[in-house]
């Protein structure tokens, strides 16, 4: 049976107190604070996220978005930014998901699919017991410059149906959307969860006006 209720929604790219509380007054259920990364929008510095972090309520998720791939980096990353969930922008490389979570009992850790074609089904399944959740998104973590997410660019929602069915776990899905394509988003993909940054920004900016359309589209206005 298809879930009847509305996705939890992440607002992703904060960049400062003021835009969380407003985030989060609008209906919001988590936040992503992007520490630095090869390419893409919305890093800030890892006191700044720290602020953040800080002054969110339970039970909104504040989500510490890494490009770091070794797992002691990482957890010591989390550490100096207090965020409640880790958000793996990259695959590990050194080190394990079971480490992560003897050393942070109680983070959550999301791992990050860029959706390139077909063997991103078995990329996600082959994870789904080590991870609370995966976030299905737009990238290219093969190139030169990395792209590990923020790109604005759709990919193929019929391959994220066909993971989130394949699924235990919570879905998260991101990349290219925004107030007018958030409905057909839901309908074909049924995610647990919904991720924008540039669909609700103007010139960069955190644009109320969007912000509440998107919510609306998506049935999470508060």
């Amino acid at each position: 049976m298809e879930p009847t209720t509305a996705p939890r929604i992440k607002i992703c790219c904060i960049a400062s107190v003021e835009e969380a509380r407003l985030v989060i007054s609008a209906g919001a259920s988590a936040l992503g604070l992007v520490s630095a990364m090869p390419s893409g929008p919305g890093p800030i510095s890892e006191d700044r996220i720290a602020q953040i972090a800080a002054t969110v309520p339970p039970p909104i998720a504040t989500f510490l978005l890494t490009c770091l791939q070794d797992a002691d980096r990482i957890i010591e990353q989390q550490q100096r930014c207090g965020t409640n969930t880790i958000q793996l922008c990259d695959r590990l490389t050194r080190g394990s998901y079971q480490r992560m979570r003897q050393a942070m009992p109680g983070v959550r850790i999301v791992q990050v699919i860029h959706v390139m074609g077909a063997e991103s089904i078995e990329d996600a399944l082959s994870i789904e017991d080590q991870v609370d959740a995966i976030l299905l998104d737009s990238g290219n973590p093969t190139l030169a410059i990395k792209e590990l997410g923020g790109t604005g660019r759709r990919h193929d929602w019929a391959i994220s149906r066909q993971i989130r069915e394949r699924l235990r776990i919570p879905i998260f899905l991101a990349g290219g959307l925004h107030a007018q394509n958030v409905a057909q988003a839901i309908e074909q993909v049924n995610p647990f969860g919904l991720d924008v940054c540039s669909g609700v920004r103007t010139a960069g900016a955190l644009d109320e006006e969007k912000l509440r359309s998107f919510l609306a589209a998506a049935g999470s206005l508060g």
